[in-house]
């Protein structure tokens, strides 16, 4: 009977997300241009515009998130990213030993800029009129964006789920909505089991193509390159590989999200992801074509299409009501940190 009860009470909370390529595309093509003509300032104000759009049109329980990043914020942060890469840029030209001990100062500095980065793009999120925020220390995002993958350097990659279990189950627990802190239970041995699956299938998927005359076609290239007639094998042969790494990365990518999701909770509320392997590998196939045939102009387009997927095969198992948490006061933070980590092209969304 009490498990009953509590089934009774648990509310499938699904995430929706109202954005369409068409509007998206008004406020991407007027972002571009104006960061051209710009020469890049206009950028800080066109990620505002681009996260506010987003943050609004994703909706969860009939309310929708909110982003308050300010856009001066977020200029003075790359403006200072910028004088930094430069500075390296310009180390290197001068003297070898300059440019690796600049290297060295620029290794130093990423780990607090990312763990900036994280406070700064969660205390600029809300839901219900409540901030979300994240704590952590700098000594910890020395040890898990720093020390681990030097670490992981050393073994030749053989960390790596190890070192991915750690970061995300850093970045969950240490994100709060308000004064509640999220959760994260997935194990390490649960990370090693995925990437393990995943290059399994990819060695499997790899033997089967010089079953078929992939490594005979290669081979024979190899040994006879002046033949023209085999130049059409070769180039059909390494087609195949290459379409075979990119139908099996939408793999990893689902695997590991439905992995992450559904070990995170917020209190007694949990998430849950259906990402599939053929949807996922659809859209990255037909995006990337569309990107390709418009020369670009399919890319808001393509990005609406994938996170509205992502965001859609994401639900939230609420254990009673929403409305019981309470909002925690959170510092200001600077926005140093995020545009460095937007100038290195980081995601740390995976």
């Amino acid at each position: 009977m009490d498990t009953d009860n509590q089934a009774a009470t648990i509310k499938r909370e699904a995430i929706t997300f109202s954005a369409t390529g068409s509007e998206y595309f008004r406020i991407w093509i007027v972002n571009l241009l104006l960061s051209i003509v710009t020469l890049g300032i206009y950028s800080a104000w066109a990620k505002v515009r681009r996260n506010r759009y987003f943050y609004s049109s994703t909706h969860l329980a009939g309310s929708s998130f909110e982003y308050h990043g300010n856009a001066i914020a977020i200029l003075k942060g790359r403006i200072a990213a910028v004088v930094l890469i430069a500075g390296y840029n310009i180390a290197f030209q001068i003297s070898p030993v300059i440019g690796f001990i600049m290297f060295v100062l620029m290794a130093a500095i990423l780990p607090w800029l990312v763990w900036k980065s994280l406070q700064f793009k969660l205390y600029n999120t809300s839901y219900r009129g409540i901030r979300f925020g994240f704590g952590g220390s700098a000594k910890q995002a020395y040890l898990y964006f720093l020390l681990l993958p030097v670490l992981n350097a050393f073994t030749l990659g053989l960390l790596t789920p190890f070192l991915h279990q750690r970061m995300k189950r850093f970045q969950h627990t240490e994100s709060r909505f308000g004064n509640s802190h999220f959760g994260f239970d997935a194990s390490v041995g649960s990370f090693y089991k995925t990437y393990l699956l995943f290059f399994a299938i990819f060695i499997a998927g790899l033997a089967a193509l010089l079953v078929l005359g992939v490594g005979s076609v290669i081979g024979s290239f190899a040994t006879n390159a002046s033949d023209p007639s085999k130049f059409g094998s070769l180039l059909l042969a390494i087609g195949a590989i290459y379409l075979w790494m990119f139908l099996v990365l939408p793999l990893f990518l689902t695997m590991i999200q439905n992995l992450i999701w559904n070990h995170t909770r917020l209190q007694q509320h949990q998430f849950a992801s259906q990402l599939t392997w053929g949807r996922t590998t659809f859209i990255m196939l037909t995006n990337l074509l569309g990107i390709v045939i418009t020369l670009g102009l399919f890319t808001p387009f393509a990005q609406v299409r994938w996170l509205k997927y992502r965001l859609e095969a994401t639900t939230l198992l609420a254990h009673g009501s929403l409305d019981q948490f309470v909002a925690a006061t959170g510092e200001q933070v600077s926005a140093t940190g995020e545009g460095m980590v937007d100038l290195l092209d980081f995601d740390l969304s995976i």
